[in-house]
């Protein structure tokens, strides 16, 4: 995250959850946080990433037996307080349906739609920075709140020793959102946490080395990255990292304007955000939008890939991003379930919703592993994706919204700047 907010303390007249915690943004019913992971430094670019994770915290009255940030239950799912609401924020279920993964309902309602995705294969690795000491027990519960086939699932260190906690959290949530929603999108693969030593770049490409090689030896896969940095100009020597045979690399956007390393790289699937509209009294799916805040634009350093070569008109000669877009406004996030103190203090509840395009590379990664195809490369992956543009199927072409600096870009018809050649529309095309 490349910019500065304004503390804000109270909404509507209700005490908001880690108040002090982090710079926030206003809104009515609750408050975007943005963890220090997810901050960018100038001294950090092109040496440490950040995250691409927001928090969403609730503003409500303390109603008598409810305490800030507890819900009533989703369908199907158990006692009010201990998870996921019915606030329509998303869950795995009402994304799926929405996104064309499962038979849908009506709505696509998170208070009505509960069938999941049950595809995958082979194996996802995720890179994070530092030590997450509960992913385990976070996946686990996440899964059984949610009707979720456990997890084959490992943590790896990427240098053979333990990193460090983040003592913010920021990476633990990181961590905590990547593994749930790679999982939920492709329950049947193996599923690598691999962390690195630090959030210097250095140490994430040593993990992403650990990560390729532990993929390709289970026949193919995915590395997931939801970290980055803003463009520096020796980007382009560190592209071998992500050329490793059998492997399909996917990396957040970003949550600000302006394209984002590693996800310009031509040999990365560039994952972009979205807006889910929903009626507000039903919580019935109305359309989907540009998310006004995803990470877009053409490379400063990357020429155009052949790939790309249909929409040059558009992209001029520099590679264009991002290629795809997922539900990552936070103001229509999903929930994820993470028992890592915030700044050292535990909230009300382990349940969390989160935005960002943190969200869209697991969540993608997931669902390219589900559809099967375990193409030889990303660039063989995105050569699949953009031969859908034109032909009505595979992706849902998102057609308004806004995004970049001075929200310059439009979303239209066809390939855009906000959000690529649009959202998924079941596994065909991936």
């Amino acid at each position: 995250m490349r910019f500065t907010v304004t503390t804000v303390a109270f909404v509507g007249g209700f005490v908001l959850l880690f108040s002090n915690a982090f710079p926030q943004i206003s809104r009515a019913s609750g408050t975007v946080v943005v963890p220090d992971s997810s901050r960018e430094k100038g001294e950090d670019v092109g040496v440490r990433s950040h995250t691409n994770v927001l928090l969403y915290e609730f503003a409500e009255p303390l109603a008598p037996g409810r305490s800030p940030g507890s819900r009533p239950p989703v369908a199907g799912y158990v006692s009010p307080g201990s998870g996921p609401g019915s606030n329509f924020f998303e869950t795995p279920a009402s994304l799926a349906c929405v996104y064309g993964l499962v038979a849908p309902v009506s709505g696509c309602s998170p208070t009505v739609a509960t069938a999941l995705p049950t595809g995958g294969g082979r194996a996802i690795a995720i890179v994070d920075a530092y030590d997450d000491p509960n992913a385990a027990g976070d996946l686990a519960a996440f899964d059984s709140q949610l009707g979720i086939a456990s997890a084959n699932f490992q943590v790896v260190y990427a240098t053979g020793k333990k990193p460090p906690v983040d003592p913010t959290g920021g990476w633990e949530i990181e961590e905590s959102l990547d593994i749930e929603w790679a999982h939920a999108m492709a329950p049947g693969a193996a599923l690598f946490l691999v962390e690195a030593a630090s959030s210097k770049n250095n140490d994430l490409l040593t993990a992403v080395s650990v990560a390729d090689n532990l993929v390709a030896q289970a026949g193919g896969g995915e590395v997931s990255m939801s970290w980055g940095s803003s463009e520096f100009a020796k980007e382009p020597g560190d592209e071998s990292y992500f050329q490793t045979p059998n492997v399909v690399y996917v990396a957040s956007s970003g949550d600000s304007p302006g394209p984002l390393w590693p996800s310009v790289s031509p040999s990365v699937v560039s994952a972009g955000g979205s807006t889910v509209s929903r009626n507000p009294l039903s919580g019935d799916f109305q359309t989907e939008v540009a998310w006004a805040s995803t990470g877009s634009g053409p490379s400063a350093y990357f020429p155009i890939p052949s790939y790309q070569n249909s929409v040059a008109g558009i992209v001029g000669s520099n590679r264009g991003t991002p290629d795809l877009a997922f539900d990552a406004d936070p103001h229509t996030g999903v929930w994820i379930y993470d028992s890592y103190p915030i700044k050292g203090r535990s909230g009300n509840s382990n349940w969390k919703t989160v935005g960002g395009t943190s969200i869209s590379a697991p969540s993608l990664a997931g669902i390219i592993n589900a559809a099967g195809n375990f193409y030889t490369s990303s660039s063989a992956e995105l050569t699949a994706i953009y031969a859908t543009l034109g032909q009505g199927a595979g992706f849902n072409d998102i057609q308004s919204g806004t995004c970049y600096h001075y929200a310059g870009y439009l979303a239209a018809p066809g390939w855009d700047f906000c959000s690529g050649v649009g959202s998924v529309s079941g596994y065909q095309g991936k």
